[in-house]
């Protein structure tokens, strides 16, 4: 639903310089000066919409159980909610390009891509991909950079998962069962999948050198996933990659730092306390200064609740933790369109409860993405007393 002239007063709002009480007003799909009608959001607040550089949630609504495969516009469709429900208003879904097949193969890549493609118009929020390049594919080059022309693909990543896959078979051969059962294998017919993308290591390095070529050229920003050491971050920065994302390590991280790159962390890990994989604690990355990105990872409900945890440890003020999942993340993406919440800028926002800190809208290029709670019942009066002006 596209919003007609508004001003939201009473909160307050997250601005440039700081959080003041205040007033935002919004005016065909931007922030704009005071307009239109006022709607009462006083004990809220008024944030920057979430964006979010990478989220494999989707993959549940695609298949919740590894047999269980449902419609592509049905989980796109799951996934737009789910994300607006919790004030995402940019995402991207992370979507793998890999040896492992399944629904992370090439082919099941291509299927989603397209149908985004037909889904888009009629999304509610900003809903992209961020292509997950398995290091390991060499025979797919030309499919792949087809599919970045094709559907205008601007973020990747590169990862290499052979490692894990190996030193699992030897030390867990029942996650590798799991493993080959979500791609429809054997756990035998999974490993010989990975011993033969092993043999393409020779290879490995002028494929991704002909990719990182192909990336500048299309202006496809790009980066790796999982450094576990600096050398391993260097050597990526070296060819073009120049976003690490997850560092699995603090000195990989500091490597980032130090050339430049920017670091994105999950936000899950803030949340739990920790990484599930026994990773580096991304509070431990912040507290360094060597975090500049939270994304969703695996739960997309983690983006604003990490945030408020970091204020609530006192590790960061509200500005400074909600720039993590908002305008870092936009400069990352060079999307200066919706960095902040101010005059001209796309109407990207958020309206946050104070007590709950639920999210209770989400305004996203601004269409009406999701409202519930007092605060739906504040647009509902609002928008009322428009339809009843205009009788």
């Amino acid at each position: 639903m596209t919003l007609p002239p508004l001003t939201l007063a009473g909160a307050t709002v997250l601005l440039p310089t700081g959080l003041t009480n205040g007033s935002l007003s919004i005016r065909d799909g931007k922030i704009s000066e005071k307009t239109g009608t006022v709607v009462n959001l006083s004990g809220c607040y008024v944030l920057p919409g979430i964006i979010d550089l990478h989220g494999d949630a989707f993959e549940r609504q695609v298949a919740p159980r590894p047999s269980a495969v449902f419609p592509l516009d049905q989980a796109l469709r799951a996934t737009d909610c789910e994300a607006a429900a919790h004030g995402i208003t940019t995402a991207w879904m992370a979507q793998s390009w890999s040896w492992e097949g399944g629904l992370r193969g090439p082919e099941a890549t291509l299927r989603l891509l397209d149908a985004l493609d037909r889904y888009r118009p009629g999304a509610f929020v900003d809903m992209r991909v961020q292509l997950r390049i398995e290091t390991h594919t060499v025979d797919t080059l030309d499919l792949l950079k087809a599919a970045v022309t094709t559907h205008s693909i601007d973020y990747a990543v590169f990862n290499n998962h052979l490692p894990e896959a190996r030193q699992m078979s030897r030390t867990n051969p029942e996650e590798i069962l799991g493993w080959a059962k979500k791609a429809g294998r054997t756990p035998e017919e999974h490993m010989a999948i990975v011993d033969e993308a092993f043999q393409q290591n020779p290879q490995v390095p002028r494929y991704l050198c002909n990719l990182a070529a192909f990336f500048d050229q299309t202006g496809l920003r790009y980066g790796s996933h999982d450094d576990g050491t600096a050398e391993t971050r260097c050597y990526f920065d070296e060819i073009g990659a120049k976003i690490c994302e997850f560092p699995t390590t603090q000195a990989a991280a500091r490597a980032a730092h130090s050339l430049g790159n920017p670091v994105l962390m999950g936000a899950p890990n803030i949340v739990r306390g920790g990484s599930q994989s026994g990773n580096i604690a991304a509070e431990d990355l912040i507290r360094a200064g060597l975090c500049d990105v939270l994304v969703s990872d695996y739960h997309y409900p983690s983006m604003a609740q990490a945030a408020f945890n970091l204020v609530d440890t006192g590790v960061l003020s509200l500005s400074a933790a909600w720039a993590l999942i908002s305008t870092n993340a936009a400069d990352v993406m060079g999307l200066s369109d919706r960095r902040t919440l101010t005059v001209g800028q796309r109407a990207d926002l958020v309206v946050v409860e104070k007590d709950t800190r639920r999210i209770t809208a989400t305004i996203a290029g601004g269409k009406l993405a999701h409202l519930s709670g007092e605060t739906g019942r504040r647009f509902v009066s609002g928008l009322a007393a428009v339809a009843h002006a205009a009788e």
